[in-house]
């Protein structure tokens, strides 16, 4: 740009006068007093054979004025070209220094005021889709009502608060950090942080999110992470890290940049040998000023940022944005990803002689010191059945198979079957004929099994439909994987319309799949919940963590985080993908064709400095406005989001694992 002329006259951080912004107001008044005495005493009039006194006035305002306005932008190019940068900045100055340089002061302080109100208008409209997403991040309650041990609130600075905390929040407050609620239940609009269009009920237990809003009850909430360590503020510090990284695009333009300024200055030169007209000169110099270049990629992406992120897509760095274009295959994981991740406890099968409920105690004493889903819905179903559970000890979750543990001094596994065998027990007594479409944990008490587990999980409603838009998106292979029992996964794949499934899977044998998809010359997405997924997600051109918000571990494991487990999201992704790069690659032929057929009309002397100068701040609002679009893709996702049902206090999505695992899912 020409120069950051979109400061304050006043800086709010220091409360002194910006010198620069007033040198631009007193010089840009003094131009269009120039203007009035040049058109009410032109040059030409004379008195006595002199030049009018008020003619004289008039030069002299001009000089002035043009040394307000042409000083900062020529010192900025010096700047520039003292630390290597060369952009605009030196064409612009060249074309004010030679105005003035010929005489021309009205004519140079002229140029110099419209590049800088061009710059101004770039700047501000450029940031437009910025601010979009710094309204999203910029609502951090600054103050917190700190309860304290007997009851007694206290207002304090929000930036104060501490993990172990307890604030209260009332109806349309901010929540001041993310925690988990005490008491009380409410809704809180979190379309900021996860996208949903719709508030979602809270109760006791539930996980909250700084910056979202509480719209009906009161709680208390014990705070977990307060400041920048909250969801928005990594939310924040990861958009604002991704508008500063550079498309493959953006690094080709910029390798050849170098070349540009000293190209144009001797095409520039060699016109004016030819013409003789340094007015030409000065109008090419203007035209060649490569802002329309500058703009084309830039704005298209904070754009597209800014509607990804307004739908709960955290998109970390912008080439990512590229390589989603070109996706033809994408693996989903089943537990968490296409179903809900909330499963229920449906069948309990004890072998003969044992108790339902010695089976589904033994269950859950195991499983009780998990987060899985697996595992809290077994600890679930037995609290609800008023069993006592005793301490477990000796607790171990293996990854992708079960759990073990010791209750009351006797060995405790709770697992697939697979894994249960390799332990040296023998499971071939075990009924299991009725158990189709169910995901089944053996539980074995001393080395003697005790019966299997059932459970169910439903697949998330919009799912089929986002699977549908993929396939007619072109993108040809729609996997899904997991560690669950055949049976169940091709239930789940039909309902899905899958193109392929894979089932039983272990997380490495998940990372083979994606090298072998890589291999037959696909661009392979990887959708997961980012924990135990990591070797895959890693291994994927993309990988998308679905339901980030609160989870650190799933926002920094892969290059998207999806904030809510809405599919819907990962189609509008590829059309947003192909949508920016048709505007960029609009952009581009645009500022070529502008730059290149309006040189050779000032060539021939067809386009006046002013009019030039005209035409530059044009052609840059064509390529700012044109990116802008971008910002209102996914409207309709919000407009027709149909209302979804808000997660059970107790449901929050963990990591995935494959329902037939213990503790840790095996994606």
């Amino acid at each position: 740009m020409v120069h950051e002329y979109g400061k304050k006259v006043v800086d709010e951080s220091t409360g002194k006068v910006n010198a620069e912004i007033v040198a631009v107001l007193l010089g840009g008044l003094l131009l269009v007093t120039a203007v009035v005495a040049r058109l009410a005493f032109p040059p030409h009039e004379f008195i006595a054979g002199e030049e009018s006194v008020s003619n004289q006035h008039a030069q002299t305002i001009a000089i002035i004025a043009a040394l307000l306005l042409g000083v900062p932008l020529v010192w900025q190019a010096i700047r520039d070209l003292w630390t290597g940068h060369m952009h605009m900045n030196e064409l612009a100055a060249l074309a004010v220094t030679a105005a003035f340089a010929s005489g021309a002061y009205l004519e140079a302080g002229a140029i110099a005021f419209f590049m800088i109100i061009t710059s101004l208008i770039e700047h501000r409209t450029a940031l437009g889709a910025r601010k979009k997403i710094e309204a999203l991040v910029k609502i951090t309650p600054t103050r917190a009502h700190l309860v304290g041990e007997g009851g007694e609130e206290k207002e304090i600075d929000a930036k104060d608060l501490r993990p172990g905390d307890v604030v209260r929040v009332r109806p349309g407050d901010n929540i001041p950090g993310d925690g988990r609620i005490l008491a009380g239940t409410s809704t809180v609009n979190q379309a900021n942080i996860t996208g949903e269009s719709l508030p979602v009920d809270k109760a006791v237990d539930d996980e909250v999110f700084g910056g979202t809003i509480n719209v009906t009850g009161a709680m208390d909430i014990e705070i977990t992470k307060a400041g920048e360590d909250t969801t928005l503020g990594r939310v924040k510090e990861l958009i604002l890290q991704a508008e500063q990284t550079r498309t493959p695009i953006s690094r080709l333009i910029d390798r050849y940049a170098h070349w540009y300024t000293p190209v144009i200055l001797l095409i520039v030169l060699a016109v004016y040998i030819v013409k003789r007209d340094i007015d030409i000169a000065i109008s090419m110099l203007i035209i060649a000023c490569p802002c329309a270049f500058i703009l084309a990629v830039p704005t298209a992406m904070v754009a597209a940022l800014s509607s990804a992120a307004r739908l709960g897509l955290l998109v970390k760095n912008v080439s990512t944005l590229e390589v989603a274009r070109n996706l033809t295959a994408i693996v989903f994981d089943k537990t968490g990803t296409l179903t809900t991740g909330q499963l229920t406890v449906t069948r309990l099968s004890p072998v003969e002689g044992v108790e339902g409920a010695d089976l589904l105690t033994a269950a859950a004493g195991a499983e009780q010191n998990s987060k899985h889903p697996v595992a809290r819905a077994i600890v679930d179903v037995a609290k609800r059945a008023r069993l006592e559970l005793k301490p477990v000890d000796d607790f171990e979750e293996v990854p992708g198979r079960g759990v073990r543990g010791t209750v009351d001094g006797q060995a405790l596994l709770v697992g697939r079957a697979t894994w249960i065998a390799e332990q040296g027990i023998d499971t071939s007594d075990v009924d299991d004929s009725d158990s189709e479409g169910l995901s089944l944990l053996y539980v074995t008490r001393g080395g003697k099994v005790l019966g299997w587990v059932g459970l169910e999980d439903k697949t998330r409603p919009e799912a089929a439909g986002a699977m549908d838009a993929l396939r007619e998106g072109n993108i040809t292979k729609l996997v899904m994987v997991t560690g669950d029992r055949w049976s169940v996964a091709r239930r789940v794949a039909a309902e899905m319309h899958c193109t392929d499934v894979q089932a039983e899977v272990l997380p490495g044998e998940k990372l083979q799949i994606v090298d072998e998809l890589k291999d037959q010359g696909h661009t392979v997405a990887v959708v997961g919940d980012g924990v135990n997924d990591a070797p895959a997600l890693e291994a994927g051109n993309i990988s998308i963590a679905m339901g980030a918000a609160g989870s650190d571990v799933a926002i920094n494991s892969a290059s998207i985080a999806l904030m809510n487990n809405n599919l819907d999201r990962i189609p509008f992704l590829v059309h947003l993908s192909r949508h920016t790069f048709k505007v960029v690659w609009q952009n581009l032929g645009f500022a070529m064709l502008y730059i290149v057929g309006l040189l050779l009309l000032a060539s021939m002397g067809y386009v006046p400095k002013v009019l030039a100068v005209l035409l530059h701040a044009a052609s840059s609002l064509v390529v700012v406005f044109n990116s802008a679009r971008l910002v209102r893709e996914g409207e309709d996702l919000e407009h027709t989001e149909h209302g979804q049902t808000p997660p059970a206090p107790t449901q929050h999505v963990e990591p995935e694992a494959s329902p037939t695992m213990g503790v840790q899912p095996a994606v």
